[in-house]
């Protein structure tokens, strides 16, 4: 049976570096409140004008592609997830393929929008490709710009210290070799929490809101100042047009989560925990990461976390550790690697791969 299985992968992430202290001229914050929270030290930033989500796409493709042993021109399909795209329309994954210079093989391109866990609804997606035969050489990518929507104050510092940018990349192949390849995926979501993690604006609910749902107050969702529009005052001035979120529903959901998902990904092949040689969590937190693996048993030796480093790179986070992992040294042949990932919708998902 037809498996895909990864063939190269890439990462690239911006020369910028942001250290905690920097960010002290934005807002009243410092190094140990951040660390203590979140584990990051530093993170990168794009330099604006410098850089976009499809430029880092691109450059971490190339990579991912040379190592795949293929050229450009024989990607088949591009399946590119992202909450930062370049333009609200279109979605990067054409940007991307223009980047790359093969818009003449006018081959398709989709956009998952699925923000933390969009990297393995993307791989999950691609795989099915590879699986039915209706391509060979599939590009998935996760990449992300955030640091241009960030509110940069003391009001939205508990969003602002976390985030940062970069880009991975991977290129799946069909394989025939019996017990290789990308083993199964798990994907989930529940909506009755999306605007726990949120950027509201620009939307087109115009100013519609289920009052069941708890979401700051100063949103006034009902207040007819919204008017017919994406982008207004209103929406600037009460800061909708930043991310939201609420840090320890988003902690609950995920540390329940996370083992959840790797579970029934295990149980599904039927493999245990133990039988894991690699475990890539989406780099949220360097709490949640090390909360989760002591809740599934894994030793921390056998984990991936660049968190601290990088900060929270959104879809990004997951195939820039795994590109990361495979250069130095971390991913070996017949390896089993867990990817498991929990992020605003609410959605979570895994995968499991055999290297």
């Amino acid at each position: 049976m037809t498996k895909a299985k990864i063939a190269g992968v890439g990462f690239h992430v911006p020369e910028n570096i942001i250290t905690n202290d920097d960010l002290t001229q934005y807002m009243d914050t410092n190094d140990a409140w951040i660390q203590e929270r979140t584990g990051i030290k530093e993170r990168r930033w794009v330099t604006r004008g410098k850089d976009t989500t499809a430029t880092l796409a691109a450059k971490a493709s190339r990579i991912a592609i040379e190592r795949a042993g293929i050229e450009a021109k024989e990607i088949d399909f591009i399946v590119f997830a992202t909450l930062s795209a370049d333009y609200y329309f279109p979605g990067a994954g054409v940007i991307l393929q223009r980047e790359l210079g093969i818009a003449d093989t006018e081959i398709g391109a989709i956009d998952i929008k699925n923000q933390c866990t969009g990297f393995i609804y993307a791989l999950s997606v691609a795989s099915q490709y590879i699986e039915t035969g209706m391509y060979k050489n599939v590009l998935v990518v996760g990449a992300e710009v955030q640091s241009m929507a960030l509110d940069l104050s003391t009001r939205g510092r508990g969003i602002a210290v976390i985030f940062g940018d970069g880009a991975g990349a991977v290129v799946l192949q069909p394989t025939e070799e019996k017990g290789k390849g990308i083993l199964t995926t798990k994907l989930h979501a529940d909506g009755r929490y999306a605007e726990k993690l949120i950027m509201p604006v620009p939307g087109s609910h115009g100013g519609y809101h289920n009052d069941a749902l708890e979401t700051p107050s100063d949103w006034n969702f009902s207040d007819e100042k919204w008017g017919n529009s994406f982008v207004n005052e209103h929406m600037l001035k009460n800061a909708m047009v930043f991310p939201y979120m609420d840090g320890q529903h988003v902690f609950k959901m995920a540390v329940t989560k996370f083992p959840e998902v790797t579970k029934e990904a295990l149980d599904a092949v039927h493999l245990k925990v133990s039988d894991i040689d690699l475990f890539i969590p989406h780099q949220a937190n360097l709490r949640i990461s090390q909360f989760v693996a002591k809740r599934l048993g894994i030793p921390l030796e056998k984990v991936v976390n660049n968190i601290q480093k990088y900060g929270n790179t959104t879809a990004a986070s997951i195939p820039i550790a795994l590109a990361e992992a495979w250069e130095a040294g971390r991913v070996k042949e017949g390896d089993l690697v867990c990817m498991t990932a929990f992020g605003s919708g609410f959605t979570w998902g895994s995968a499991l791969v055999r290297w």
